[in-house]
């Protein structure tokens, strides 16, 4: 006896399960029930569960019996001559949408070669195990499934034109590549998503060494190359002020602020403001300097407050390019949001060439970061005087297995010497038997590799190396967004130390694993050095062994327990002056005991 749950509902019981589950198949697939009817027998509770509620995901395969698939050839013909429709199929039991509960008591072949009489289903086409993303990585099938996550995040992350409109809309931070090209090596999914989506470009890559500076998965690029527009790009950030409105009748202000404006900064923070306290368009423009001229009442006023002399002291709540950024301003806007207030757009771009440190990859998930760009008379050549744009380490293939990296440099070197574009659809590929026999057809060895020679000395290589063409992206993440350093700046008002993050100039925190390492290496007098970024001087008394006072103005120090003698300036970290206040907030009472420090 079996229970039958419906939308998780028990609704009644069976006496042989099996029997029932392969009776309701057969009558949604004879078309007497719904086709979005899913059911699924659970042996271990004995339980049969019915669905067909709304919002679940569900997919199309082609139904198996007795190890032969319901989508013979005949019915693959009348298809093909456009006789018959998909949902004809489906109406005759030979396709059937499936959903996950389902999916766990089938079998599912990936094609006709594979199949057995344990088999239930059958793809319709194999690539359809992978998402949008992933079916985009040409020869995929010939890669290791970690590396095809890593290949079609890197994809998302690439830069490209995703829309023609971009002048008019204001995204956060938009990355547009000036050069994007359609791949020589695609899968189908490329000319369905639309030829001019693809983000990346078609390069010469040569997989050879080159005095470290492409080892750890790093490139050496070509600086002909990128002053040839290669990966070169624009950074689009907006910055957004609201005039806002307050209790009390209070309002914001957008003006060119004045001194007697409480937070005014230097003057020359504000000179690309106009009169009207906007900045103009193609200002150029560097960090701290103010886009939007605003200021605003003080916050937290009482009733009486409101009416007295602290109601007029207006506060600069400007807009500002952030921290270490700098560029143009490209458009601004002034409109209305939904409540009728004045709304401020400032476009800020910025034009970027690859530098070293700035991320590239290609679609295999072998991603890696500039390491040198080295002029074009330096870098290896080949006989037929090809100089690469890229070097690629070849310790990045042996461990990482991606095969399909290799085939796509042929099928790139095939694609770009004949004039065509590669198919590389995974389990329907050009296959690359066919591809090295085209590429000696067309003049070269087989095995892609080529003679190359030395740009510095001329001598030729021992080795042939392996050259051909590949699609590369370049990737959002830039080393002018990230780099970061300071010597002098902002400290956090509670424990003195300098602030965290890129944002508030912030420092690189030297913490305590960083500590243990200059002590592990026997450095361990560099700590005065290092952490003295809170450094401070507290009196302490001899007697009791709290902090005392010092009156700076008369240069005299005193106790709370009357001592005034045996008083002494000791130097401490704030950090630790604070954590001896917050002991005595729990009632502790900490004494520091005074030694003779020679």
């Amino acid at each position: 006896m079996s229970d039958v749950f419906f939308n998780g509902i028990l609704s009644g019981n069976v006496d042989d399960a099996q029997k029932f589950v392969e009776s309701v198949k057969q009558a949604r697939r004879e078309g007497r029930l719904s086709r979005h009817l899913n059911i699924r027998y659970d042996e271990k509770q004995t339980a049969i569960y019915i669905a067909l509620d709304r919002n679940r995901v569900t997919r199309p395969l082609v139904v198996v019996k007795n190890g032969i698939s319901m989508l013979t050839k005949d019915k693959l013909d009348t298809l093909k001559n456009r006789n018959v429709t998909w949902n004809e199929l489906v109406d005759q039991g030979v396709i059937e949408y499936v959903d996950a509960m389902e999916e766990e008591d089938s079998l599912v072949a990936l094609d006709e070669n594979e199949l057995s009489d344990k088999h239930t289903h059958m793809e319709i086409n194999p690539v359809t195990i992978f998402g949008i993303c992933t079916s985009m990585v040409p020869y995929a099938n010939f890669n290791q499934s970690s590396r095809l996550n890593r290949g079609q995040k890197t994809q998302k992350q690439a830069m490209g034109c995703y829309t023609l409109n971009y002048l008019n809309r204001m995204d956060t931070a938009l990355d547009l590549l000036h050069y994007p090209q359609t791949p020589l090596v695609r899968s189908f999914s490329q000319s369905m998503i639309g030829e001019e989506r693809a983000a990346g470009q078609n390069v010469v890559i040569a997989i050879i060494n080159y005095d470290g500076y492409n080892m750890s998965d790093a490139l050496v690029l070509n600086k002909a190359s990128v002053e040839r527009g290669l990966g070169r790009s624009t950074h689009f950030r907006p910055y957004i002020t609201e005039k806002l409105r307050y209790p009390g009748g209070q309002v914001d202000e957008i003006l060119v602020p004045t001194k007697d404006i409480q937070g005014y900064t230097l003057e020359r923070d504000y000179r690309f403001l106009n009169e009207d306290g906007i900045i103009y368009p193609e200002a150029v423009i560097g960090g701290g300097d103010v886009l939007i001229g605003k200021a605003s009442p003080p916050r937290f006023l009482g009733k009486l407050e409101a009416f007295s002399t602290a109601a007029n002291i207006r506060k600069d709540t400007s807009v500002r390019t952030r921290y270490g950024e700098d560029g143009i301003v490209s458009k601004v806007v002034i409109t209305e949001n939904e409540d009728g207030s004045m709304l401020i757009k400032v476009d800020v771009r910025d034009s970027r060439a690859p530098e070293i440190g700035d991320k590239f990859s290609s679609r295999h998930g072998q991603k890696g970061i500039v390491g040198a760009i080295v002029p074009p008379q330096d870098l290896p050549f080949t006989s037929s005087g090809i100089v690469p744009d890229i070097l690629f380490s070849p310790n990045g293939l042996p461990k990482r297995m991606t095969v399909a990296q290799l085939i796509e440099a042929l099928g790139g070197k095939v694609g770009s010497l004949a004039g065509r574009t590669i198919d590389g659809t995974s389990f329907q590929s050009e296959d690359s038997k066919s591809l090295r026999e085209q590429l000696q057809d067309l003049g070269f060895r087989d095995d892609g590799t080529e003679t190359m020679y030395d740009g510095r000395t001329g001598k030729q290589y021992v080795a042939r190396i392996f050259v051909g063409n590949m699609y590369y992206l370049r990737l959002k993440h830039q080393v002018a967004d990230k780099i970061q350093a300071r010597a002098r700046g902002p400290v956090t008002l509670l424990t003195r130390q300098p602030t965290e993050g890129k944002a508030k100039e912030g420092g690189l925190r030297l913490g305590e694993m960083e500590k243990d390492s200059f002590v592990a290496h026997g450095a361990s007098l560099l700590m005065k050095e290092r952490f003295d970024s809170d450094r401070t001087i507290i009196w302490i008394c001899g007697k009791c062994g709290d902090s005392a006072v010092h009156d700076a103005y008369r240069n005299k120090a005193y106790c709370m327990c009357g001592e005034k003698v045996n008083i002494h300036p000791v130097e401490m970290s704030y950090a630790f002056k604070l954590f001896l206040d917050e002991l005595k907030s729990l009632h502790l009472k900490p004494k520091l005991g005074l030694g003779d420090k020679y």
